[in-house]
């Protein structure tokens, strides 16, 4: 049983329209794979930063102090 992935917005339909056939394909094969992927439940981190992970959002400092891991 495959599960249906979330409605296109008619923007969205309308790019894809463009696409050659087998790119169409690749991205309705990687849209059935996100749907029917569970989603990753990360443990607490004990003692780390508040705020936005720094590796993702580039904040290598706390209060002017460069922080290095």
């Amino acid at each position: 049983m495959t599960e249906t992935p979330a409605p296109l917005s008619p923007e969205e339909q309308a790019r894809r329209a463009a696409l050659p056939e087998p790119a169409r394909r690749a991205l309705e094969e990687a849209d059935a794979r996100r749907a029917k992927a569970k989603p990753v439940v990360l443990p607490t981190e004990l003692g780390g930063r508040n705020g936005p992970e720094a590796v993702r959002y580039g904040d290598w400092e706390k209060k002017g102090i460069a922080i290095d891991f």
